[in-house]
């Protein structure tokens, strides 16, 4: 089930040439109705926030994914819009978020580790999978980095050497090594989990 949820959030759109910095992902339902939720607390709008949270498919594919989430995300984040909390609305959606990307970094590492075949096909496994993990997590990286700017840049350092290991196999030079390309998403998975678990743990405590 959470292995199909992964694939559909990889297929989910095509995502235009990119670099870290530079990449503009192409929304879907879910990032469509992240910036409509976003757009609302912001404007304090919390009524119209919920309606579009309960009504739309970001809450749909955090209930898709719950078995790899905090106990909890879900109903909390629907009481933050309900209690007009902004500040928690907006940790919950980028715990959310940082759990998709570490999830999707986890699904192209087992990937790459079972694949075979020529190196082209190790590339485009993990050009797709790139393209997916930095379309959700670049939605929060800003959230991200207002409170712990060391994680936003190891995210970023890391994404970067992993799309610099795919260029060579998709440009005439030295073919795509699999450990190459494992060693950057397994180091995204790693400080996503750190973040997710910190910012879990002082949600926890401040409850």
């Amino acid at each position: 089930m959470i292995r199909a949820a992964l694939l559909a959030l990889v297929l989910a759109s095509p995502a235009a040439a990119h670099h870290v910095g530079a990449y503009v992902p192409k929304d879907n339902a879910v990032t469509t109705n992240f910036k409509q939720v976003k757009f609302s607390v912001q404007a304090k709008k919390f009524d119209v926030a919920l309606q579009l949270y309960e009504a739309g498919a970001l809450r749909t594919e955090m209930r898709a994914h719950a078995a790899t989430l905090p106990a909890g995300l879900e109903d909390g984040t629907r009481a933050a819009l309900k209690a007009g909390d902004g500040p928690e609305v907006e940790r919950r959606l980028m715990i959310f978020f940082a759990a998709l990307a570490r999830d999707l970094a986890l699904e192209a590492d087992r990937r790459l580790a079972a694949t075979g075949g020529k190196p082209e096909s190790r590339a485009a496994i993990a050009k797709k999978f790139l393209e997916a993990i930095w379309r959700y997590y670049n939605l929060v990286d800003f959230a991200v980095a207002m409170r712990d700017s060391k994680t936003s840049v190891a995210v970023r350092l890391a994404f970067d050497e992993a799309e610099a290991a795919v260029k060579p196999a998709t440009g005439a030079a030295a073919p795509a090594d699999a450990a190459r390309l494992r060693q950057p998403l397994q180091r995204i998975a790693q400080v996503l989990s750190t973040l997710i678990e910190a910012s879990s743990t002082s949600a926890r405590r401040d409850s």
